[in-house]
Parts: structure tokens; sequence; C-alpha cells
């Protein structure tokens, strides 16, 4: 019995010893607290953004995820999005799915992640029965996607009359060249794409929130291989975002991080598309940031400013970018 008392104290010793290396590294690469102490974000709001991250815990998932853990902690985040692209390659069969423990539970199982996600569909998440991702929202208590497109509204702080609005949209159904490829025609075909931009028109026309952001999983603009090849987001969104006044669009699909904002719009576009694997990028006239790197970004909003912060599978802030209203 002494003996394994003994054992338990190491153990716990170990532990805390541990756990104290891993506040010290984190408080050295600079993001721990960085938030809270540039915008308040204790009595603000703030979140984290990651992407086409479902591999398993290979191509640097799990690295990543460690990551994200850290920085749940540092900037006191309240929930965390995602892009799509949850589950590789071709989504899921069920809810009941065994990926669901491979690629999600078991990589994201620390204490810090377990607060609400906020999901989209990407494009491989439509490969098997992406209503199986919706319906997982009742299998798992922090798993959001209650359909295929939906809204949220967030206080800033404690005045609830200081809000942010998340729109949540479906986009693999606006890539035309999906109808005629075997792996999604069935899939993508009777999506009333008609009707999800009039319900994103209305909701944005009538939001009264102070931030309004709309999150999807296909970018408008890219600096990496779909470079010029974003034409049926343009044509679906550009000008309901800038008409309706949305401060930014989260998305993911290319496999890099990346800020962009095209000239004489009013909208932001953040990439968070590098949950794991990555691939090389360019640069474009309307980029001013991207990287070829492991990562997300975290956002803290707190009255009239937004700070994003890009960090990656080191803990290295790779670019921050501060929008003010």
């Amino acid at each position: 019995m002494k003996r394994l008392l003994i054992l338990i104290v190491i153990h716990s010793l170990l532990t805390v010893s541990g756990q104290n290396a891993n506040y010290l590294k984190e408080q050295a690469t600079g993001y721990r607290g960085k938030v809270i102490k540039d915008l308040k974000a204790v009595t603000g709001l703030s979140f984290c953004v990651i992407g086409d991250w479902g591999r398993y815990g290979d191509y640097y998932q799990k690295a990543v995820a460690d990551q994200l853990s850290s920085a749940v902690v540092g900037v006191d985040a309240s929930f965390i999005i995602s892009t799509g692209d949850n589950i590789y390659p071709n989504g899921v069969a069920s809810e009941y799915d065994p990926a669901w423990k491979y690629v999600y539970e078991d990589v994201y199982s620390s204490y810090p992640t377990h607060i609400a996600w906020y999901v989209v569909l990407g494009n491989h998440d439509y490969k098997t029965n992406p209503d199986a991702e919706v319906a997982y929202s009742k299998i798992s208590s922090r798993w959001h996607m209650p359909a295929r497109y939906f809204s949220i509204k967030k206080n800033i702080g404690k005045d609830s009359a200081n809000t942010a609005e998340f729109f949540f949209i479906d986009t693999t159904p606006f890539q035309k060249d999906y109808y005629s490829e075997p792996d999604y025609a069935s899939h993508v075909a009777g999506n009333d794409t008609a009707a999800q931009r009039n319900w994103l028109i209305n909701g944005l026309k009538n939001s009264t929130a102070k931030w309004k952001f709309v999150i999807g999983h296909h970018p408008l603009y890219s600096a990496g291989k779909r470079k010029g090849k974003t034409n049926d987001m343009i044509d679906a969104f550009r000008n309901i975002f800038e008409k309706y006044k949305v401060d930014a669009y989260f998305c993911g699909h290319e496999h890099q991080l990346e800020v962009d904002q095209e000239s004489g719009f009013h909208f932001y576009q953040f990439i968070s598309g590098a949950g794991s694997e990555t691939t090389a990028v360019t640069n474009a006239p309307y980029t001013m940031f991207t990287a070829q790197d492991h990562g997300f970004f975290t956002a803290g909003i707190n009255g009239n400013e937004m700070l994003i912060q890009y960090i990656n599978a080191d803990g290295k802030i790779l670019f921050t970018k501060t929008i003010k209203k």
C-alpha cells in the first residue's frame, strides 16, 4: 500500500510538473493570454477557427489539436468553429460510424476542447452521408450542426445589446462541377441553393448584431492551388457579403492559412484550412497573408475591435490582424 501511495504521489508531481512546463512553453510562444491582454477578451468574445482536419491524427492533426487546446485556454475561447472537411477521405456513413472516435473524439480529447464546436460541411463530408454529421449533434454534446445551414448569435461580453451573429452556410451545392462528378452528384442533386441564398439574405438583412460573420467551406479568393478557380463562390456570395456588410467570411478547403480583402470591398476573408495537410501557396493582389503551414486562428472581439491571430503547430504566432468598426 505504501509503495502504491508513493507511486501515486510521484505520478501527480510529474503530471503537475509537466503541466507547468507546458504552461511556461505556451507563455514563451506569446499567445497565452495575448487576446485578453490586447482586447480584454475576458469581458468580450473569443473563439478559435480550424478546418480540413479529419485525418485520424495524421498529417500533423494531433500536433495542431494540442496547440488548439492551449489556445482555447490562452484566449479564453468559448467555442470552436470548424470550416469543414471534418472527416477524410469520404465523410461518415452514419452518426454511429467508428470514424467519429478515431478522427474527432480521440484527437480532440483534451479538456479545453470540450466546448461547443459549430461546424459546416466540406466537400469530403458530402461523399457518403452529409446528414450523418447533422445527426451527430444528437450524439455529441459539443458537436453543433442542427442543419446543413444555420445561424447563432453570441453576446460580446455582458452587454446583451452588443452581439455577434454567425451564419453557417453549406457551400458544396454551389460548386457546379460537383454535379457531374460521381462522388458528389447524388448528394448535391436536389439541394435548393436559391432557398439557402434567400435564407442568408434575409438573415443578414434583418440582423441587428454589431458584428456579422459568415462561415463556409469553399473560399471566394485563394493564393493556393485553386487560385482563379473560385468563380462559383464569387458569383453566389460576394455581392451579398458586401451589400449586407458582412465583417468577415471564415472558410477552408484550401489547405493553408490566408487573409484576403479585395480592393474596394468591405469584408475580409480568413482561410483556416490547415488543420492537418498543407499544400503550396503563391500570392495574389488581394492577399495580405498566406502560409503553407499547419495551424488555425483565434479571434477576440471587444467593442469596436476584432483581433485575429494565426497560430501554427509549434505554437508560433504567424500573423495578426486587427479589424476596427
